[in-house]
């Protein structure tokens, strides 16, 4: 299978990529390394998938309409998985302005590609962001979702109904993926779990937001990884649900389907298993609750375990346990 996947410098489409690649098939990567975090992680990221020959890398920004068209004419893809986005809830109180350009014109970009290359099937990567802070817990793929609570997820939000426009209109099989809390090896420097092993193996201080009493479904990144590869294949038939309480749109080939472990962490929990991992305790600082925040996260899942036969499965305690010795090999090397 031929794929274009965006974002393939960052988390989550760094190990999509290398696992379909492993799997056989041919990856073109779009990524703009924009320094929101330190390219020299998104470049490392890179490089290992480089060491695949049907690995094509194209350094484009979502925004860039023309080069974002030329890489999907080389890639010529049957499927296209769009994962590049501006993420972090807090940083659009600084830079609102990069989630516009990022998630509402470079999916747009995207969506065009798609129509135009005429694909089996999109993903679009999503976020639990969007269930804000008015849903009824766990949060279910067929709830409203219409109070997002920051700049991130009004984005995300705006990106999946984009998405079914063009599903309707163009009759392009959509699966929007709403993810829950990823973390694992190679995360992002600016989530909590990096943020928090940083600061205790240095000695510092972690700030803990909501007074340590949020939670969080957090979700390890080898799961979401084999829910995509599964999902790929599950493409969306217009007005014809696959499972009861199936979330397809009656109008569209488009569908919603949650990526969680559906088993709340309090922050307080994480903290324990890191410092178990660690070996050290940390120095916490108890903060009130930030702007655009959300305090609790669930994911009900059985609609991904209906369609896929999968259930996210990997315990806070192995998953920290991964992220630690990655850590101790890549950063402290």
């Amino acid at each position: 299978m031929r794929l274009l996947i965006t974002g393939t410098a960052g988390f989550i489409g760094f190990h999509l990529a290398r696992r379909l690649l492993a799997d056989g098939h041919t990856v073109h990567g779009v990524d703009g390394l924009t320094p929101y975090y330190d390219p020299a992680l998104k470049q490392a990221r890179h490089k290992i998938l480089q060491e695949s020959d049907a690995f094509t890398p194209h350094i484009v920004m979502l925004e860039d309409h023309d080069g974002l068209i030329e890489a999907a004419k080389a890639a010529a893809p049957e499927v296209v998985v769009h994962l590049a986005a501006q993420a972090g809830v807090r940083y659009g109180l600084e830079n609102p302005r990069a989630y516009i350009d990022a998630n509402l014109v470079g999916t747009f970009n995207v969506l065009e590609v798609a129509r135009k290359q005429s694909i089996q099937h999109l993903l679009l990567g999503s976020t639990s962001s969007i269930y804000g802070l008015d849903s009824e817990s766990p949060f279910g793929e067929r709830t409203s979702a219409n109070h997002p609570v920051s700049h991130y997820a009004a984005t995300k939000k705006s990106a999946e109904l984009m998405s079914h426009a063009y599903s309707h209109l163009w009759n392009l099989p959509t699966t929007a993926a709403r993810f829950f809390t990823v973390y694992g090896p190679w995360g992002r420097p600016d989530m909590a779990l990096f943020s928090f092993v940083d600061a205790i193996l240095d000695g510092r201080p972690i700030d803990v937001y909501g007074e340590g009493k949020m939670t969080r479904d957090f979700t390890y990144i080898d799961d979401i990884v084999e829910s995509l590869v599964r999902l790929i294949d599950v493409v969306p038939d217009a007005g014809v649900p696959a499972v009861p309480g199936d979330s397809l749109c009656p109008v569209a080939p488009w569908r919603i389907v949650n990526i969680g472990r559906g088993e709340p962490v309090g922050l307080m929990d994480l903290i324990a298993a890191i410092e178990t991992h660690l070996g050290k305790k940390a120095i916490v600082n108890m903060m009130a609750v930030q702007p655009g925040d959300v305090t609790d996260t669930n994911a009900d899942i059985n609609l991904l375990d209906q369609l896929t036969g999968y259930r996210p499965s990997t315990s806070i305690d192995e998953g920290v346990k991964s992220f630690v010795a990655w850590y101790r090999s890549y950063i402290q090397r």
